[in-house]
């Protein structure tokens, strides 16, 4: 190979695994990498985005749409911990995704030099760390073996982000370093015996439920969920905002085990004496604050099975573990002969009726964004991206979209579950410039809104076209409001907003945009902004009171106050 700078190697390298497209905000410490991807700009693209985190995001969801590593390009110090909040997503979400951190140069390190940080300490790798993998790289010619090194650590067993740091000096030094061929991640099988016992507590079962989710998912292994489940015929319900793990309109679906679950999908968790978990890690979500199954010993006999060997056995003692990747176990499953009698027909068809019960609402004026969120579904085309972030307008997502299972159109559900705001709006952006021929839909919070909003000027800049944001302005961090009324009923504090118009904010970054304050006027909004071909806000105005989809803050702060008062400790 050619003498070539390391800085164009690693650019190199990138092309050799896959990567077409980067985010990242440049930075004056990798600037032989941006000059890379100026020499092979025929074959790649790095997208410079407005504010790190936002790129971080960016690249998360571009992990969670296309299965291999989402990339990121962010410089030392304030960059790295700006982007350290997608990385910290990328973690809990399972995420693939590679940090490539700007450092300072080799002869300038340990003495705290601009903007000098430790990123193996700060992103500290660990069960409760930020990333899978954390390296320096010091020696141009072995920068391959890292780059190669870290697609195969964020793809393998439970999936994750990687960080690695690349001083100033190694990207500038030339090297005739060959990169190393595309990485193909290792996969593993379930063993024979534990498939046995997965078999013999299923056929022991009377009232067995299947939760799917996690990461690791493609078109095949969705598809051989779906079997597995009609095989056995069992209700699936899908882990916290991984709904599109299958396909939310098939019979068998019971809803999401999530944040705001239908009551009674919570209750038919707990009356459940099998539960098959299937790829989803049992965090506080899903389990609904560890309380649907009991730590450490559920009343449920639990299977769980996870790619993960640290995260079997690390909160609940399962009757069955089976450590397999989600691809493979999914199609050793489907294998499983089930008996021609199965005592659980009433029992899946109940949750399927309670489903499509929880799928009603009443109406509430004069916007409601039950109505809004169906109308969205019933007009956007059917392999439509929805995204969001953190915030109780989420809630209204969860409950009414039908998203379909990944053996249709692949991720059509992308949200953090490490519940960070800001989120969803540069997710939109990624899914935007990535998948060009599919809408993407973005409902967000005003606040989630405005922490990464500035990415207007990305999807602009880069030509996002099929990218609609639907901005819910209830004057309020909805989520902290709700709980000071329940827990401080009255006393608010620090949780009111103070927002911009955002129809006027869009339209000075060159989006279409409207403000819509009644439900009758957005079925108009949104059929014109499809219609547009171009990104466009829609602005809607909520009143503060209308906090979930089951309730609003003075009924839960007559609540609170009832309880205070029945305590005899009045508030």
């Amino acid at each position: 190979m050619p003498s070539r700078p390391a800085g164009h190697v690693l650019v190199e390298a990138l092309i050799a695994q896959g990567v077409e497209t980067c985010f990242g905000v440049p930075g004056e410490s990798y600037l032989a990498v941006l000059d890379g991807f100026h020499e092979h700009a025929d074959r790649i693209r790095f997208v410079a985005c407005r504010q790190a985190g936002g790129a971080a995001f960016m690249a998360e969801a571009q992990g969670k749409l296309s299965g291999r590593p989402g990339i990121c390009f962010v410089t030392r110090g304030p960059g790295a911990t700006n982007a350290s909040i997608g990385v910290h997503t990328a973690f809990q979400d399972s995420t693939p995704m590679i940090l490539f951190v700007g450092q300072v140069a080799s002869d300038q390190r340990d003495r705290e030099a601009f903007q000098e940080l430790d990123y193996r300490q700060m992103f500290g790798p660990g069960t409760l760390g930020m990333a899978k993998w954390v390296a320096e790289v010091h020696d141009a010619d072995r920068l391959p073996e890292y780059v190669a090194r870290a697609f195969h650590t964020a793809q393998q067993g439970r999936p994750g982000p990687v960080v690695l740091a690349l001083p100033e000096d190694m990207l500038t030094t030339m090297t005739d370093a060959a990169v190393v061929p595309r990485a193909t991640p290792a996969t593993a099988w379930p063993a024979p015996g534990p498939l046995r016992e997965v078999r013999r507590l299923l056929v022991e079962a009377k009232r067995p439920l299947l939760i799917a989710g996690g990461s690791g998912w493609d078109a095949e292994s969705a598809a051989a969920l779906q079997r597995f489940a009609e095989n056995w015929r069992l209700p699936v319900g899908c882990a916290f905002r991984f709904q599109d793990s299958f396909d939310n309109r098939h019979p068998q679906y019971a809803g999401d085990v999530g944040i705001g679950i239908n009551p009674k999908l919570a209750a038919r968790v707990r009356e459940a004496d099998l539960i098959v978990a299937l790829g989803v890690r049992l965090g506080e979500m899903t389990t609904g604050g560890y309380s649907l199954l009991q730590v450490p010993r559920p009343a449920q006999r639990l299977i769980h099975v996870h790619a993960g060997a640290e995260e079997l056995g690390r909160v609940y003692a399962a009757d069955v573990l089976v450590q397999a990747s989600v691809s493979c176990a999914a199609r050793a499953l489907e294998a499983l002969a089930a008996p021609s009698d199965l005592p659980w027909a009433d029992w899946t068809a109940a949750a399927q009726r309670d489903y499509r019960a929880n799928l009603e609402a009443a109406a509430v004026e004069p916007l409601d964004l039950a109505v809004v969120v169906k109308t969205i579904q019933r007009l956007a085309p059917d392999d439509t991206i929805y995204t969001n972030g953190a915030g109780n307008f989420s809630g209204w997502l969860h409950r009414y979209v039908q998203y379909r299972g990944l053996q249709h159109h692949g991720r059509t559900q992308l949200a953090p579950t490490s519940g960070a705001m800001g989120y969803g709006f540069p997710a939109a952006v990624a899914a935007a410039l990535l998948h060009p021929g599919r809408t993407v839909v973005n409902l967000a919070g005003d606040g989630d809104f405005l922490m990464t909003g500035q990415e207007m000027a990305t999807a602009t800049g880069y030509g996002a076209t099929r990218l609609i944001s639907v901005v819910v302005d209830n004057g309020s961090y909805g989520t902290i409001r709700m709980h000071q009324e329940r827990e401080y009923p009255g006393r608010v504090s620090g949780s009111d907003l103070f927002n911009p118009d955002f129809a006027a904010m869009a339209a000075a970054f060159g989006w279409r945009s409207a403000r819509i304050e009644r439900t009758v006027d957005f079925e108009p909004a949104f059929a014109e902004a499809l219609a547009s071909g171009r990104p466009t806000l829609l602005h809607l105005k909520l009143d503060v009171d209308v906090s979930t989809t089951r309730g609003t803050l003075s009924a839960i702060r007559d609540a609170a106050r009832a309880k205070s008062a029945a305590s005899g400790r009045p508030r």
